[in-house]
Parts: structure tokens; sequence; C-alpha cells
């Protein structure tokens, strides 16, 4: 049940959570679910209503898919997700007339199960709102955090509409740019890449069978990820300068601009909806928790998009600090307290680590026309399109099933 707050109160909680995202509101849902006693809030500075116009869509991977039909969330997602069934590499110039598939992925994480899924963000917003709402968890819409306090036994937050919330714990997932891992006094790692993500999705003449595609370009990688119906979605990297040009311009170059990089064994294509370009990171947080403090998400951890993980990081740190919370309450610890804390910090932080070293080789790899650089690239790409153990190895890590995963990703109960 989702309320703006103005009056001046008081609220009792034993978990808030700063961000109504997908992680933050999985995390509530998770943790209330495996553990109705616990009281759950979540606090956002968005606008009330704000989810339901994001025409954007995530992919998801199984393990992620196998959390949100143990939430309950996948029977009102599942009609408009688009199964990916395979995944194509190239390496091209613009130019180029001929773009050699240099790579492909397919097959499947289990039994009649895709490796991943594209989803459209305000229906999966939607269906964890909805769960939120069964399991009595409070969204505080529209209102800020405006400091919080540790007091020893709790911590006291203020709201910028004059409400103050005491909670055992206090969760922070509010981005890459998080205010209160800045309150929190917790550093971080980052640099700028010279890069802006254009994202918009397009509408063409002929089905793409569910085949995704990523093209590396000098400038950056450009990403063609299946919709359902003759639609796909974009990620189209380019140095900051020219996205914010391209954004800019009017439709008829802009889709000339496009159909370059996308070219044409689809048909004829149109922008469908806006078009928006976000700068390019690396950010890492030195820290993930502090006494009755956490991270989760991208205010733990921005990375690159040229691997599609940030979003399934961030559901594996909302499906990890769950476990913690709820396994440290069922055997009456304090759920708030560093050395709890710290247990999620352990199972989370080199993964993250490595994923995000990851993106940051692979994207200076491939961003980039330097001969030497290219034909070396283009033999490893090479070399692993014959290694079928190789390709299974890649499957299993797009589908987020490594073996330290956390129950609710493996689709069980917590």
């Amino acid at each position: 049940m989702a309320r703006n707050t103005k009056q001046t109160s008081e609220r009792e909680l034993d978990i808030l959570i700063a961000g109504a995202g997908y992680v933050g509101l999985a995390t509530a849902v998770s943790i209330a679910r495996a553990q109705p006693g616990l009281k759950v809030a979540l606090v956002d500075a968005a606008p009330e209503g704000v989810w339901q116009r994001d025409g954007r869509a995530s992919a998801i991977a199984a393990a992620a898919c196998r959390m949100l039909k143990r939430l309950d969330c996948w029977t009102e997602i599942e009609p408009e997700a688009q199964p990916i069934t395979e995944m194509e590499i190239t390496d091209s110039r613009t130019a180029d007339v001929v773009r050699p598939v240099f790579l492909t992925f397919g097959g499947e994480a289990g039994e009649g199960e895709p490796f991943a899924h594209m989803v459209p963000n305000r229906v999966m917003n939607g269906a964890l709102r909805a769960r939120a709402a069964e399991s009595g968890i409070e969204i505080i819409e529209g209102v800020a955090v405006d400091g919080f306090a540790n007091m020893g036994g709790y911590v006291t937050v203020s709201l910028a509409d004059g409400t103050t919330c005491r909670t055992r714990l206090l969760v922070a997932a509010d981005g890459v740019r998080s205010r209160l891992r800045d309150m929190a006094g917790i550093k971080t790692v980052k640099w700028d890449y010279g890069q802006s993500g254009i994202v918009c999705t397009v509408a063409h003449e002929r089905p793409h069978n569910g085949r995704a595609e990523e093209h590396f370009l000098p400038a950056g990688p450009f990403a063609t990820l299946p919709l359902t119906g003759n639609r796909s979605s974009i990620v189209w990297t380019e140095r900051t300068e020219d996205a914010d040009r391209l954004v800019k311009e009017d439709d008829l170059v802009f889709e000339q601009e496009l159909e370059l990089r996308f070219g044409l064994k689809l048909g004829e294509i149109r922008v469908e909806g806006p078009r928006r370009a976000w700068p390019l990171g690396l950010t890492l947080a030195r820290e993930f928790v502090k006494p009755r403090f956490a991270l989760a998400g991208d205010a733990a951890h921005g990375i690159h998009p040229i691997a599609g993980q940030g979003l399934n990081l961030g559901f594996k740190d909302a499906a990890a600090l769950a476990e913690v919370i709820v396994e440290a309450e069922r055997l009456g610890e304090d759920i708030g307290a560093l050395d709890v804390l710290q247990r999620y910090e352990r199972w989370r932080r080199f993964d993250t680590v490595q994923m995000g070293v990851t993106t940051d080789v692979l994207n200076r790899l491939f961003s980039n026309d330097i001969g030497p650089v290219r034909a070396l690239r283009d033999f490893g790409l090479g070399l692993v399109e014959r290694m079928p153990a190789m390709k299974r190895y890649f499957i299993q890590q797009a589908s987020g099933l490594a073996p330290s995963t956390p129950r609710l990703l493996r689709g069980e109960a917590i």
C-alpha cells in the first residue's frame, strides 16, 4: 500500500529499505514472505507512480526468474516476458558490410528453461509491488531520507516529510549515486568510461526468433535484445559526446544512425517511444555493511552493461541479504549486528568485484579499433566457439546458477 505521508509521526520497524526499485522490492518481499513477523517498509524519493512510465526492459537471468517464481511474481510477468534462446557475438566496424559471427550461445539453463528473458520494467515492478502489498509492506513514496543515526540498538531515520523511523536495520538500495551510502561514510572505487548507453525500443518487420545479438564496435558494444512481438530493446554504447548528440537528433537522423548498426536483416526498423542516454562507469563500494546498515544493488556496485549482469547482481544481493537476515532472526540473533551483516558482505563481495573487473576488462578490450588487439580478441572468441565445455560454463554464468547461489535463486524457499 503506497502512500505519501505528510504529518509528523514515528514508525517502529524491523527493517527499512531506501529505494523501491527491483532490488529494494525483492529484498522486502523475500524477507516478509519468509519471516512474516518482521515489520518491513520501503521509502523511495521518486514521485509516486513514476515506475509505471518506465518503458525500458531488462535482461533477467534464469536464476532471477526462479526467484521471481518463488515470490509468486512470474504468473503476472510471463505473458510479457520474451525468452532469449540464442546469443550471437560479432566484432566489426560500423561501416563493414559483412559482420562475421565469432561466437554463438544457445541452450537452456535447465529442462525447458531459457538461460534468460527480457522483461518490461514496469511489469516486473508492478508484480513485486503487488506481492509487497499482500505481505503488508508499506511503501512511502515521494519522500527522501534526510539523515540517520545509529543509536546502538536501533537506527533513527529522518524523512523529508517530518516522519521519524526507528528500525533495527537500514538497507540502502537507492542506486549507483546512493545518498545513504555517502551519509554512512562508505567510500567507493569509481571511474568514468567516457561512454554513455543509449536505450530505446525498435519495431522491425521480421521476427527475431528469440535471438539476442551483441556487436562489438569501436565506440563500444551495440546490443539488440528480443522483446515480445517484432520488437527489440537496444542498448547502444557510444562516446558520451556522440551519445548526447544522437539522442537530441530528429527521428530521421537517429534512425539512420541506428540502422547503420542494427542492419536490415529484420527488415525496416522504427523507433518506438523515447530514447535516453545514461553515463557509464564503474562504481564499487569499499564496504557493503556497517552496524545496522547494508548496501544492496547499484548502491553497492555499478558496472558496465556489456555483459547484461547489473540487475542480476542486484537480485543476488536481495536473495543473499534476505537469507542472512531471515536465518539470523530464526536463530534469535540481532539482524542489525555487524557480525551478522558481514556474512552477507563476505557472500557477495567477491562476486561483485569479480564481475566489475570482468566487465571493465571486456569493455577496454572490445571498445577500440587497434588492429593487433582486434586480431587477438577475435582469435579468442573463435577459440571459445570451438570449445563446448567452455560455452556451457559461460551459459551457466549467464544463467546466474553458480554453486554459491542463494536459495531463492535456485527456486527454493529460505
